[in-house]
């Protein structure tokens, strides 16, 4: 029986490498969107982080997410991503 491969992400703020599905995706599109992708699938630049109000904080200080996406990120989509906790 062949092992399925399971896809690893690395967090942005963290540097740790881990499943894809224990971090959670934000994604910008061409047009300047931007919004918080749970599944992991939709087009467009994305960035992974790790759930933890730690994690999300030291995001909103450093403005990591701005610097890898190359586009404003508004707080609604930090407090999308505390929703998520």
């Amino acid at each position: 029986m062949k092992v399925k491969k399971i896809p690893m992400r690395t967090c942005v703020v963290t540097k740790e490498v881990k499943p894809k599905k224990e971090l959670m995706r934000v994604v910008a599109t061409k047009e300047g969107e931007v919004f918080v992708d749970p599944n992991g699938k939709k087009n467009g630049r994305g960035a992974y982080l790790t759930l933890s109000l730690a994690v999300i904080e030291k995001a909103k200080t450093t403005k990591i997410l701005e610097k890898r996406l190359k586009v404003k990120i508004s707080d609604e989509i930090y407090e999308t991503l505390k929703g998520y906790l």
